[in-house]
C-alpha cells in the first residue's frame, strides 16, 4: 500500500518554507502527499493597489503551481480568511474529515508550541491539526456525521512539525533543495523581487539545520510516533 502524508498548512507558501525539501524527497520515494491550505492568504500583501479578493485568487494559483513542482497529489483549500482562524469545532472537524478521508500514515504541520513571536494562524493550525489527529480522528463517536457519510475513524501513526523550538529530527534535503527553491519562487506575490536574497536565506537556514547532523542541507522537525 502506498504511504500517504497529509500536510496541513496555515497559508499558501507555509508548506514550501517549512518542508518543501522533505515533501519533494517523499514524493520522489513514491509516497502520496496531500496538502490542506487552511486560509486563503488574502492579507499577505503590502501593495497599496492590491485587494484581498484578488490576492486570494493569486495565492491559490501560486500554491497549486508550487505543489505541482513538489509532486503533491492534491491540494485542498479550506478558504478561511487570513488571520481569521479560530480553534473551533468546525475547523477541527474539517481536519478530522480529511484525515478520515485520506487516511494518512503521517501528518505534517506547523508547530503550535513555538514561543513568543509566531503568526496566530500558525499556532492555531498546528494545535487544531494535532487535536484532530488525537483523539478526534481516532474516536468513532467524535463527529459521527463522518461515519454516516462513509468515513471511518483513522489513527495517524506519526506527526512532524516544522518551525519547532525543539526539533528532534533532521532530514537531508541536499538532493531536493533546488526543487524547494523552485517551489518557493512560485509564490511571486510573497517573494517577488528578492532574487538571490531568497536563495541565500533559504540555503543558509538549511545549512545551519544540517550542520549538527553532518549533512550539507537539511530541514528540521519535531517528530513523534503516536503509540
Amino acid at each position: 500500500m502506498v504511504e500517504k502524508i497529509l500536510v496541513v498548512c496555515p497559508h499558501p507558501d507555509d508548506g514550501e518554507f517549512g518542508a518543501a525539501g522533505t515533501i519533494a524527497k517523499w514524493t520522489d520515494e513514491g509516497k502520496e502527499v496531500f496538502y490542506v491550505i487552511c486560509t486563503n492568504g488574502d492579507k499577505g500583501s503590502s501593495d497599496p493597489n492590491m485587494t484581498s479578493e484578488r490576492l486570494a485568487k493569486i495565492r491559490r494559483q501560486e500554491q497549486q503551481a508550487a505543489a505541482d513542482v513538489l509532486g503533491v497529489k492534491e491540494v485542498i483549500f479550506l478558504d478561511y480568511p487570513d488571520g481569521g482562524l479560530e480553534d473551533t469545532p468546525q475547523f477541527r472537524g474539517d481536519i478530522v474529515r480529511l484525515i478520515r478521508y485520506f487516511k494518512p500514515k503521517v501528518l505534517l504541520t506547523s508547530d503550535p508550541y513555538r514561543k513568543y513571536i509566531w503568526h496566530r494562524d500558525h499556532r492555531i493550525t498546528g494545535r487544531v491539526a494535532l487535536d484532530a489527529v488525537f483523539p478526534y480522528a481516532r474516536d468513532r463517536l467524535s463527529y459521527p456525521e463522518h461515519e454516516a457519510a462513509g468515513l471511518s475513524p483513522h489513527k495517524v501513526e506519526e506527526i512532524y512539525c516544522w518551525s519547532s523550538d525543539e526539533p528532534n529530527v533532521c532530514i537531508d534535503i541536499s538532493a531536493t533543495f533546488e526543487r524547494k527553491l523552485k517551489s518557493l519562487q512560485c509564490h511571486i506575490s510573497q517573494v517577488g523581487g528578492r532574487g538571490g536574497r531568497l536563495e541565500d536565506r533559504v540555503r543558509d537556514r538549511a545549512a545551519m539545520m544540517g550542520k549538527e547532523k553532518g549533512v550539507p542541507l537539511a530541514e528540521a522537525f519535531y517528530h513523534q510516533v503516536i503509540p
